[in-house]
């Protein structure tokens, strides 16, 4: 069994629901080494577990994340003081490991929805641009704060954001680093929904990752699948692409069981997707 054990995470089941909840409080849940060493561990454990059907993603104490740990620049600045070719190539490396940590959340097969309160600022973004969902209660603010410390954002926003809100929108916040409001994300098609408190917006997160999870699982890694691969591929591709997996992937099971289920007027019950644990 894959081990969930974390310093940074605790890690709790609701049924076929993941939480994965970010437990620096005192720290505003800011990014430190152990949060980019855990976070692939875990996706890909929880993805590994066929019961897991969805994942909502918190942070605890007031914060959702104040973004990264100030010591990791600190430990950027030390790697830059040495031999120019090889630091450049020691930076670029660490960037890929923490790109691929954040990515870890849009290759795991089961939805994440985040669940945001307080402050969401730099990492923060990076970290929900690469989510599936993402709801917010109204105390939250966000920001692409970057700029602030003379740096263009390096490990998912202004790759993921322009896919997910107007173009024009990302390249304000990303130039001024302003805080923008739940309100405002809202309207941009960034949240798709915004509740009055943590606790309506943590209850609203559950009842959207239930709801996922009644689902055939089998069809919404279809879903989610598809959906990542059209945001990147021409829609003639992104088509091909679906017509292989559905004829691959879809069988009589789920079918006959939605079927059944839906002339009965009741909820189909879905089976496992098979474990993929060694």
């Amino acid at each position: 069994m894959t081990d969930l054990n974390s310093s940074f995470f605790n890690v709790t089941r609701e049924g076929a629901v993941a939480v994965l909840e970010m437990n620096r409080p005192d720290k505003a849940n800011c990014m430190s080494p152990d949060f980019w060493a855990d976070l692939p561990r875990l996706a890909a454990g929880l993805d590994s577990d066929s019961n897991v059907r969805c994942v909502v993603l918190t942070g605890a104490g007031k914060h959702f994340s104040g973004g990264m740990d100030l010591a990791t620049f600190a430990d950027i600045n030390t790697m830059l003081q040495q031999e120019p070719g090889r630091a450049a190539y020691a930076l670029r490396d660490l960037i890929l490991r923490l790109q691929g940590s954040l990515s870890s959340l849009e290759k795991l097969r089961v939805p994440v929805i985040a669940a945001v309160h307080g402050a969401c600022l730099g990492g923060g973004i990076d970290l929900i641009t690469a989510c599936d969902l993402r709801i917010a209660s109204r105390d939250a603010s966000f920001g692409i704060e970057e700029i602030h410390i003379g740096m263009a954002a390096d490990v998912g926003t202004l790759q993921r954001l322009p896919k997910l809100i107007p173009p024009a929108v990302v390249h304000e916040l990303a130039y001024t680093g302003r805080r923008f409001s739940p309100d405002e994300a809202l309207g941009w098609g960034l949240l798709s929904s915004v509740h009055d408190d943590r606790e309506a917006m943590l209850d609203a997160a559950m009842e959207l990752a239930q709801n996922i999870a009644e689902k055939s699982p089998l069809a919404i890694a279809g879903i989610k699948r598809a959906i990542t691969y059209s945001r990147d591929h021409s829609v003639e591709d992104a088509l091909d692409q679906m017509a292989t997996w559905n004829a691959g992937m879809l069988r009589p099971e789920d079918l006959q069981k939605a079927i059944s289920a839906k002339t009965r007027k009741q909820e189909a019950v879905f089976s496992d997707l098979l474990s993929t644990s060694l």
